[in-house]
């Protein structure tokens, strides 16, 4: 589980609210001023769908004055009392020009055309006669006629000879004017949008590209276009227009005008505007992370003294500076916890105190009492030596038990004296571990109670090194006196087993005794800690780990039970230097090949 500091936990709120304000301001203001710009483009759409109106109309009104006069023309009369078309159509050639329309069309007042005029090619004379005889089905004075791909909005006004009033009419006269893409960009720029013009469902003229235009038609067809007043959304290739239709004429195939404007361009203006933002978010983000270091660190400074009191603490270290300046709530725990680490150092050397005193009081009691049996021991037996009557035999064991009492006594002093000595003390020799363990094992053979007991001695590899062969053999010697002490006499066993290891030795020496009691595992390697021995000092152990230790490996109990007892020796065959460190360099020397594994067995 990661574990983050409080600064850390203040820097990564302070991202987390900034980076979430500002994608929310973000979104908050895209969405406003897409709705804004929406609704603009709406409006302009109603505007310019009426301000086209408001131009329809005054150029229909003109239009229509412009038919008028050129109806009552006194040419045109005369012109249409011939009664001749081929007449009529050679002599009024001029007359398009003079109107200044793109359709100029003559008739009979039957709706038979006479004569027939247009700038662009393609409306033939078939087409204007049944548009003609349409328009004339309906009162109406302009009319919007189809043909050839030409849209035409006409006005149609009847000749007549002499006043209108009395109704002698010569024929009729038709002006029109071309939609085209010329009517179409004008449309265009009185409306400041993209215009197309229908008719039925054919686009006209259109101020949209090619390409979009084919695509609007396609649309048309497939029935997913605006039709009406209202603006609706169409996607034209990978732009977006906002369009609205107005019906122009609603005939049988209806002509309409559609406006377009480009909701993409309108709000092209977002993006830079987003970069803006984000922008000033990122700066707020970096200038609200900085403000948020330099509080959080005012905040945190004191906690992090704090804590680093503890681990100080937790270290042994009682008199680590602690920063209690201030007077908030972590001054107040800072100064309590201070008053705790004060009271805890003197606790502390109030036990260590207390434990002093309760070892020296063990250590004399053991001492006193080892020392008392060994000089009693010698006291009778200098007694016994001070008869006459002893025989030279008698003299001799009685002189042999006092040197027994002086040896034990001497063991003692020494294996106290143990505890003073340092690391440097050990005097490291180029030897084979082998070699100790056999002299050792011949030692223990001279206790005549072991000489029952089998001694197995197997080596795996190697075992030459650096060490201090005498303190080795103390070890050894320890630990193998107390396994054949907890074995039995009869059919009691200890094994010794060396095997080769990374720098060194690992020694193995387990036995098939009793096992060790369970009140004194715990605390098997402490001073004077002994179960079930007579003379006992509960030392033997302790040297063995200060011993071990100097030489810088490690003893443990590896297993114990009822079936028997292992004690696991690591042992570096290695120099130790000054510093503790071991020192192998040009030291070590070139050891001959040793065969597989050896084994030795005593009896």
């Amino acid at each position: 589980m990661v574990r983050w500091r409080m600064q850390t936990k203040f820097l990564l709120s302070m991202l987390l609210i900034s980076a979430g304000l500002t994608c929310t301001s973000l979104l908050l203001v895209r969405r406003s001023v897409q709705e804004q710009v929406r609704k603009q483009i709406v409006g302009d759409l109603y505007n310019s769908v009426s301000t086209f109106q408001t131009f329809q109309r005054e150029r229909e009104l003109t239009l229509t004055r412009s038919v008028e006069l050129i109806a009552d023309l006194p040419d045109i009369r005369a012109l249409m009392t011939t009664s001749d078309d081929a007449t009529i159509q050679d002599a009024s050639n001029d007359k398009l020009r003079l109107s200044g329309s793109d359709l100029f069309v003559l008739a009979r007042p039957n709706g038979s055309v006479s004569a027939l005029h247009t700038i662009s090619p393609g409306f033939t004379r078939e087409m204007a006669q049944s548009s003609l005889l349409a328009s004339l089905a309906r009162s109406s004075t302009s009319h919007w006629w189809f043909g050839g791909g030409h849209l035409y909005e006409v006005f149609v006004k009847p000749i007549f000879f002499g006043p209108a009033a009395e109704n002698h009419q010569l024929g009729v006269l038709v002006l029109g004017y071309e939609i085209d893409d010329n009517v179409a960009s004008q449309v265009s720029r009185i409306a400041a949008s993209q215009v197309a013009f229908y008719y039925g469902g054919s686009i006209v003229s259109s101020t949209l590209t090619p390409a979009y235009e084919a695509e609007l038609a396609q649309q048309l067809m497939v029935g997913r276009y605006p039709t009406s007043k209202a603006p609706g959304e169409v996607q034209l290739g990978d732009e977006r227009f906002l369009a609205a239709s107005l019906e122009l004429a609603p005939q049988q195939a209806p002509v309409r005008l559609t406006v377009l404007k480009s909701y993409d361009q309108a709000t092209a203006f977002l993006g830079s505007l987003n970069r803006l933002l984000l922008a000033l978010g990122l700066t707020a983000v970096a200038v609200g992370s900085g403000l948020v270091f330099l509080i959080s660190h005012t905040f945190t400074r004191p906690l992090a003294s704090l804590v680093e009191g503890v681990r100080a603490l937790g270290r042994g270290d009682f008199h680590y500076a602690l920063d209690g300046r201030g007077g908030d709530e972590v001054a107040e725990v800072t100064h309590a916890f201070d008053r705790m680490r004060a009271s805890l150092l003197k606790a502390q050397q109030e036990l260590l105190d207390a434990e002093r005193l309760a070892t020296i009081g063990r250590m004399a009691s053991s001492i006193s009492h080892d020392l008392r049996h060994s000089l009693a021991a010698i006291v009778a037996n200098a007694e016994f030596l001070c008869e006459s009557k002893l025989s030279s035999e008698q003299r001799e064991e009685l002189y042999q038990e006092v040197r027994a009492a002086v040896n034990q006594m001497t063991d003692l002093i020494d294996s106290l004296l143990e505890f003073s000595r340092t690391r440097e003390s050990l005097r490291l020799q180029h030897g084979n571990v082998r070699e100790v363990v056999g002299r050792v094992v011949q030692a223990i053979r001279l206790h005549p109670e072991f000489h029952q007991v089998r001694i197995a001695v197997s080596e795996h590899g190697q075992s030459n090194g650096w060490f201090d062969p005498k303190k080795l053999e103390r070890v050894l010697y320890n630990l193998l006196l107390n396994a054949c002490e907890a074995v039995a006499t009869v059919d009691g066993r200890v094994d010794i087993d060396l095997a080769e290891v990374a720098n060194g030795v690992e020694i193995r020496v387990a036995d098939n005794g009793r096992g060790i009691p369970s009140s004194i595992r715990e605390k098997l390697f402490e001073p004077f800690v002994s179960c079930g021995k007579e003379n006992g000092t509960g030392l033997g152990l302790t040297v063995v780990q200060k011993i071990v230790q100097d030489h810088g490996g490690t003893v443990v109990v590896e297993q114990t039970s009822e079936q028997g007892t292992s004690f696991k020796l690591r042992l570096p065959l290695v120099e130790i230097s000054r510093n503790g460190s071991g020192s192998r360099g040009e030291e070590k020397l070139p050891l001959p090949p040793m065969a597989g594994t050896k084994q030795v067995q005593s009896e």
